[in-house]
């Protein structure tokens, strides 16, 4: 009779061999997850772009790119409002200080010119009649002293008579007495009329000088008027060039609108934008230059404008010195402008993995060339060619100054 054994319970031997590689699997992900190391990943030495530490002169200066502009530009624009008639000058033309660009009309203007000359003629008129009557009471009071002054005359002559007569007792006392009555009556109304007379004059002349005065003034309006009329011509303020009129005929232009300008060619000024980065080193009274022809240009920057827009500031530059000769608005030039002065400098050329570093960082060879390890650095200035390092290089070393997109989150580069 057979006997059924029973299965014993506990570990077997080939078990062990799952037991250990789950071990090592377990701690791989551990070390992988928690443990210190270091990303190793190889790289081909053809797709590094790698370079020199060196220590160099360092010249401060940005690349900015300008464009030419005229030197001065001067705005268009009508002081009398009306309807475009004539668009006498095309764009682009040559133009001289006073030559007519635009013909406006004004019909209101033209009614205010009639109503100013239909009221100054009535203002003459009227003049010339209060003329003609203050002469003629000139006149008629002249008449009326001449006949006062007869009559104080007579009187007196009366008078001069009847006093000797009543010493003499040949006229009675009443009579004398009524005679230099009458005397003495002549003497106060002459002296009146007298009086009224130099007050009528000077109230005359004063009279006389307003109304004057006021038709000078209505003069002066009714020509204030008219040249009014002279400005419908819309004119050039300098010589240059037309450089832009928005009229069409036919159009509405109110007094003051911009409706073209005019261009100064007499010389030229190059205008750029900066990045705000450089706002605080970038100043009047620094110098640019650039080259054109293989000849080198020169220019002095004249304003900073501190208003930035979208990132980027104003300049203006103008020209110390020659200027090219086919030089023309509108026409750019890459300026190199200086900063600050030459120095003895730690310098690496500039390179695609500041893009992802941003000069925190870089890879740095070993003497044999065959790896790379990230090292910490710190760059202050840069130029165009090449970053300046003030901490973590040493020149002579080797660096990778190729993009880092690759092996960005790599701590060592293994280099075949």
């Amino acid at each position: 009779m057979d006997i059924q054994l029973k299965p014993r319970k506990g570990l077997r031997l080939r078990h062990v061999p799952w037991l250990v590689g789950g071990a090592l699997i377990a701690a791989l992900v551990a070390w992988i997850l928690f443990g210190e190391h270091s990303s190793v990943l190889s790289v081909d030495r053809r797709t590094l772009n790698i370079v020199e530490v060196r220590k160099a002169k360092f010249d401060d200066f940005i690349r900015i790119e300008g464009q030419v502009a005229p030197i001065s530009v001067v705005q268009v624009s009508p002081e009398e409002g009306g309807i475009v008639a004539e668009k006498v000058v095309e764009e682009g033309a040559a133009v001289k200080a006073g030559d007519v660009l635009v013909r406006l009309t004004n019909a209101n203007l033209d009614m205010q010119i009639l109503n100013a000359e239909a009221e100054l003629a009535e203002k003459q008129n009227l003049l010339r009649n209060t003329q003609v009557t203050m002469q003629q009471d000139k006149l008629n009071n002249e008449m009326e002293k001449l006949q006062i002054e007869q009559n104080l005359q007579r009187c007196e002559r009366t008078f001069r008579q009847y006093e000797r007569l009543v010493s003499e007792e040949l006229i009675s006392h009443e009579e004398f007495l009524q005679a230099r009555e009458d005397y003495e009556l002549a003497r106060r109304q002459y002296r009146l009329i007298s009086e009224r007379l130099q007050q009528d004059s000077i109230y005359r002349s004063i009279q006389m000088e307003q109304m004057e005065d006021n038709l000078a003034n209505m003069q002066r309006n009714l020509t204030l008027i008219r040249e009014r009329k002279d400005r419908l011509e819309v004119r050039s303020k300098i010589d240059g060039e037309l450089g832009l009129l928005d009229v069409e005929l036919g159009a509405s232009i109110q007094s003051g609108q911009k409706i073209g300008q005019v261009n100064d060619l007499s010389d030229f000024k190059v205008e750029a934008q900066i990045d705000e980065h450089y706002i605080d080193r970038v100043r009047t009274g620094l110098y640019g230059t650039f080259v054109r022809d293989r000849q080198t240009y020169r220019l002095h920057l004249r304003k900073v404008f501190p208003e930035v827009r979208s990132g980027r500031f104003r300049t203006e530059f103008v020209f110390e010195g020659e200027r090219p000769e086919q030089i023309r608005s509108g026409q750019s030039y890459y300026i190199d402008l200086q900063l600050g002065k030459s120095a003895d400098c730690v310098l690496i050329p500039k390179g695609t993995f500041y893009q992802v570093t941003g000069g925190e960082w870089i890879f740095v060879l070993n003497a044999e060339g065959t790896k790379a390890y990230r090292r910490n650095i710190r760059i202050g200035r840069q130029n165009p060619l090449y970053y300046e390092v003030i901490e973590g290089l040493e020149p002579g070393e080797r660096v990778i100054v190729s993009g880092y997109e690759s092996y960005k989150a790599s701590d060592e580069l293994d280099i075949y």
